[in-house]
This record gives C-alpha cells, sequence and structure tokens, in this order.
C-alpha cells in the first residue's frame, strides 16, 4: 500500500524551481550534444506523417521508410541552396560594380557629414583608418573561434540527419520507453501529452515555414517594385533569416543593401529598401505572428521573449529557435499535470475578461 505525502507549498516550489535550474544547467554544460538532440527531434515529429504514410499504408520497412523520409527533407534543403548558391554566384559576377557602387555611397556619406556636422572628410577617414586598425586586430582573435564555429554547423549539419533517422526509426521504442516509466492508469494521460506534443510541433513548424514563405514573398515583391536587382534571392534569404528572432531580420536587411549596389548607389534606394523591411515586420509582427505563430503554441509574448533570450545565451542561434517549441511542449506536460498546472496557465495566453477576489465575510459571534 502506497501512501501519498503532501509537502507544504514552499517545498513544491523549491523542488519545481530547482528541478528547472538543473535541467537548464545540464543543457548549458551540454549544449554541444543536446541542441543537435533536440533539432532532431523536430524535423522527426514534421516527418513523422511521411513516415507513417510510407510505412503503414505503402507497407515500406521500417528503415526504408526512415530512410526516405530523410531523402525527401534533405532534398529540399539542398533544393533552396542550391538556388541560393546560383543566385549568389550571379551576384559575385557583379563584384567590381558593387565595390564601385559602394565607393560612391560612401563618399556621398563623406560629403553629408561635412556638410551637416562640419567635419571634414579627412578627419573621418582618420577615424575610420582608427576603427579599421581595432577591428582588425579583433578580428584576428576570433578567426579560431569562427573556424571552430563553421566546423561545429558542419558537423551538425551531418549528425542531425542521423539523429533525426534514429528518431524515426525507434519512434516506438521511445514511446514504450515513456510508458514503462508511468504507472499504467496515467497511460491515457501519457498518450494525451505525446499527442499534443505532436500536434503542436507540427503546426509550430508549419506555420514557421508559411511565414517565412509569406514574408519571403511581400519582401520580393517590394523590392521588386523600388527596383532592386536580384529581389526574389533577397526576398528568400529575408524569409529564412527571419526565422532567427530579432538579429535575423538585421542581418538580412544588411545583405539586401550590399546586394543593391550592384545597381545603383542611390540613397534613395537605400532607404525604400528599409522602408520595404519597416512594413513586412509591421505586417509579420502585427498579423502573420498573433494569428497564425501565436494561435498554434498558445504561449504568451512575455514567456516567449523571455524564452528565446535565455535560449541564445545558453546555446545562440540554435537555442533561439529551439526556444518556442521547447515552452509549447513544457506548457503541454504542465497542463496535464495537476500540481504543475498553475505554471502552464502562467505561460499560456488566455486572457481572462474581468477578476476579482471574492471574500468570504466572517462572522464573530460573541
Amino acid at each position: 500500500m502506497t501512501h501519498s505525502v503532501k509537502l507544504p507549498f514552499y517545498a513544491k516550489l523549491a523542488l519545481i524551481l530547482v528541478s528547472l535550474i538543473s535541467f537548464a544547467y545540464i543543457f548549458c554544460i551540454g549544449k554541444d550534444i543536446i541542441t543537435p538532440v533536440l533539432m532532431a527531434f523536430l524535423f522527426a515529429v514534421l516527418l513523422v506523417p511521411i513516415f507513417t504514410f510510407l510505412h503503414s499504408k505503402l507497407k515500406f520497412p521500417r528503415h526504408l521508410a526512415a530512410a526516405c523520409c530523410i531523402l525527401v527533407f534533405a532534398a529540399f534543403i539542398i533544393g533552396i541552396l542550391v538556388f541560393i548558391s546560383y543566385q549568389v554566384s550571379d551576384i559575385a559576377n557583379d563584384f567590381e560594380t558593387i565595390k564601385k557602387n559602394a565607393n560612391s555611397f560612401i563618399t556621398d556619406i563623406h560629403k553629408f557629414v561635412n556638410d551637416k556636422f562640419h567635419v571634414s572628410i579627412g578627419e573621418q577617414k582618420k577615424y575610420l583608418d582608427t576603427v579599421t586598425k581595432d577591428s582588425v586586430q579583433n578580428g584576428k582573435a576570433t578567426i579560431g573561434s569562427a573556424i571552430v564555429s563553421i566546423s561545429d554547423l558542419l558537423l551538425d549539419c551531418t549528425i542531425i540527419p542521423i539523429y533525426t533517422f534514429l528518431f524515426l526509426l525507434y519512434k516506438d521504442h521511445f514511446v514504450l520507453f515513456l510508458a514503462k516509466l508511468v504507472n499504467k492508469e496515467d497511460h491515457s494521460a501519457l498518450k494525451d501529452i505525446l499527442s499534443q506534443i505532436k500536434v503542436s510541433i507540427n503546426n509550430y513548424i508549419l506555420s514557421l515555414i508559411f511565414e517565412m514563405i509569406v514574408v519571403s514573398i511581400l519582401t520580393g515583391l517590394g523590392l521588386w517594385i523600388i527596383g532592386v536587382k536580384y529581389f526574389i534571392l533577397l526576398g528568400l534569404i529575408t524569409g529564412i533569416l527571419n526565422m532567427i528572432p530579432y538579429i535575423g531580420i538585421l542581418i538580412a536587411g544588411i545583405i539586401t543593401v550590399m546586394a543593391s549596389l550592384t545597381g545603383t548607389p542611390e540613397t534613395s534606394i537605400i532607404l525604400g529598401i528599409l522602408i520595404v523591411n519597416i512594413i513586412v515586420q509591421f505586417i509579420d509582427n502585427n498579423i502573420i505572428v498573433p494569428l497564425i505563430i501565436n494561435s498554434k503554441v498558445e504561449i504568451n509574448a512575455f514567456v516567449s521573449i523571455m524564452g528565446i533570450i535565455i535560449g541564445g545565451a545558453a546555446a545562440g542561434i540554435s537555442g533561439m529557435f529551439l526556444a518556442i517549441p521547447l515552452l509549447a511542449i513544457l506548457k503541454i506536460i504542465f497542463d496535464r499535470i495537476e500540481s504543475l498546472e498553475p505554471w502552464g496557465y502562467l505561460m499560456g495566453n488566455h486572457m481572462p475578461k474581468k477578476f476579482t477576489w471574492r471574500i468570504r465575510k466572517l462572522k464573530i459571534e460573541n
């Protein structure tokens, strides 16, 4: 006969916080190993419908079905990379034009600063030379870390498909393992959690892909209207980089400004690029994200921003990308465990119309 132990609130709160801190610490020290596994898990969940169709409907062996899913996913990624590389090679052919227009644009900036702020061109160049020397020295110090980062990226590109293949292959094995961890009377709750996690991750990733497509089309259309060359490529790059919170759109804007120098050094074009990016971001942040992204994961903006910041501090860009789906998984688990339900409510975006404290009036009898 088992006896349940009822802990006071402060003890439960302490245990929950210690558990969360422990998981966060483990993730930080093992991020190089855990991050590819989590990325592969997300991709595997996305590919589960294809795997189920091939294995259950078409009677493919498990190994062959998993391999076909990886090939389809790899073909999609490689197709995008081939298109981008083909367009980038055309931009590389215009390198001399970019250099010429960049020099002309910099000269116009020097003249503008000289006219408005009365700083001579010689003083500006002297200041830029000083900054450039410092940047070169800092750049030499970071070349080693950059090489390590590139090698880590190449390793992840190799290991993530392998992890994804293994997740698909041993999908039922992992589910059975989770079933063995909980009591039989909790199997229905476990099944509900796993199904909701699958639906939430699929909806989130598909919504993210839809957002990428819409942002790419809107950006490409705006760049085409203002007369920017390679508007298709630049729109696609903006859509892809927009998936990286905060810094992605800044990088895309810099790339777009540099690529615009293949046509003309006019300041009006650069101003037009900034206006296009601002309009697209306004539409994305106020229409696409609230209606499509947030409605799928049901995480409020405060928790989302905090999760993205913490994920970026812990694991860089990969951590920022993983933050939202991991928070969605935590919310699903919290909502279905009675003791953790308040935390799930805290993470959600439910807005009560009105809340009033109910105070019970006590009658004191003499």
